[in-house]
């Protein structure tokens, strides 16, 4: 079994207005049981963003804090690796992204409109100059209202060093339960600087993952899971059942992901 890469995982309570408890008891788990469950399914690290940074949902969650947590909590966790969250509505978390990411277990930036309540579209100059400017590999949310993948492509067209993973293949909750807008995005962009990670219930779909392969290419897309809230396994699975060679299962659970985020130096010394 290949060695893999988690490109999209979280740790922590999860909070969400009108989701039933026991829901939300079993989307949550700290930071040692993501790592637990990652190792089962053979998985040497997990890309992170602290959930405490995303829920509840709305303006009153402090980006800052979280991000000061989790720096601590990963700092000393081993098989987790840290996205730093930016947020354009709390203007401190672009200074502290600057200084997290000269930090080895700091690889990217995480943003999310929906959880924070800003589209791309009126925020997306200004954050792709700062993501510019950084030089770092950067993880979003894709699929919903504010962030529907087409709308960062102008940005990403403008921005060609900007290196942009689109989350959620297949997720089209923002228009009409689409299953094709991430892989549209991609094809529309005018240079190679737009990935998807495959973190969405709608992988599950037969056919999705090798139809994404069909068009775009193994090498456009990465794996990620989405844990606690989903499966880490059962994601994982649908890569390792999915029907493409050999080769192109290894791209997307971690060849890519090397590549995309540079983590090289943090894989010396394993045996693949």
């Amino acid at each position: 079994m290949i060695n893999a890469i988690d490109v999209h995982g979280h740790y922590g309570t999860y909070v969400e207005d009108n989701c039933d408890p026991l829901v939300c008891k079993f989307m949550s788990a700290g930071a040692d049981e993501v790592v637990s469950r990652a190792k089962a399914a053979k998985i040497l690290w997990t890309i992170v963003s602290p959930l405490d940074g995303l829920l509840p949902r709305g303006v009153s969650v402090n980006c800052r804090i979280a991000n000061e947590s989790a720096f601590e909590t990963i700092q000393i966790t081993p098989g987790l690796l840290q996205y730093v969250i930016v947020n354009p509505l709390q203007k401190e978390t672009y200074d502290q992204a600057r200084v997290m990411l000269k930090h080895r277990k700091c690889v990217g930036i995480k943003i999310h409109p929906e959880e924070h309540c800003y589209r791309i579209k009126d925020f997306g100059n200004e954050l792709f100059e700062f993501f510019t400017e950084v030089n770092a590999p950067v993880m979003t949310h894709s699929g919903c209202p504010n962030s529907l993948p087409e709308d960062f492509v102008p940005f990403t067209n403008h921005f060609p060093k900007v290196r942009l993973l689109l989350a959620h293949l297949g997720n089209g909750a923002g228009k009409g339960q689409q299953a094709d807008l991430q892989v549209r995005a991609l094809q529309d962009g005018q240079h190679e600087n737009i990935w998807i990670d495959t973190s969405s219930a709608r992988s599950i779909i037969p056919g999705l993952i090798e139809w994404a392969v069909e068009q775009v290419g193994a090498k456009r897309l990465i794996f990620g899971s989405d844990t606690p809230l989903y499966h880490v396994a059962v994601q994982r699975e649908r890569i390792e059942a999915a029907e493409i060679s050999q080769v192109d299962k290894r791209l997307i659970l971690r060849e890519n992901a090397i590549d995309f985020f540079n983590l090289s130096e943090h894989l010396e010394g394993y045996d693949f």
